[in-house]
This record gives structure tokens, sequence and C-alpha cells, in this order.
């Protein structure tokens, strides 16, 4: 059985709820979901520029925890702006 998931603390909420290439019709797109916590996670690293163990504090995770979120987080997005796909933000 696995182990339950920790909340995390998330302080934003997208102002959008995708982000898509220009000229292209949402139905022709492959969708890649950003978690809230991922995007939480891109937020306080790069935007804010916390060290991931002050970002992980933050988000009430450990410091393991946090690099595993922000490693996916930026995975997702660099696969959507480098093959072109939708990327799809997660409400809360």
């Amino acid at each position: 059985m696995a182990r339950p998931k920790i909340h995390r603390q998330i302080c934003t909420r997208a102002p959008y709820s995708c982000f898509k290439p220009n000229g292209v019709p949402m139905a022709e797109l492959q969708h890649i979901e950003l978690l809230a916590e991922e995007l939480e996670a891109l937020r306080l690293a790069d935007q804010e520029g916390l060290s991931q163990l002050d970002a992980a504090a933050q988000m009430g995770v450990s410091r393991q925890t946090f690099g595993n979120i922000i490693k996916r987080a930026r995975a997702k997005v660099s696969e959507c702006l480098v093959n072109g796909h939708a990327l799809i933000l997660q409400p809360e």
C-alpha cells in the first residue's frame, strides 16, 4: 500500500488554465498537465530564486521531495516548449 500524500503548501494560483502554441487549434495539440504543486515549485525555485532547501520548507515537504517535484515540472515545461504541446495548468 502506498504512503498517503503529504499536503503541500501552495501560495499562488495560475492566472490562466493553459498555454499553447499560437495558431494551432487546441484539438490538434497533445496536452500535458502541470500540477499545482509543480507550478508552485517552479515559482519558488525559478522566479523567487530560493534554494531547494528553503523552497521545500516553504512548501512543507522534504528537500528530496521538492527536488523530485521541480524535476518533473521542468521536464513537462521543456517538453511543451520543444515539441509544441499544450501545457494545461491544474487548479489547486
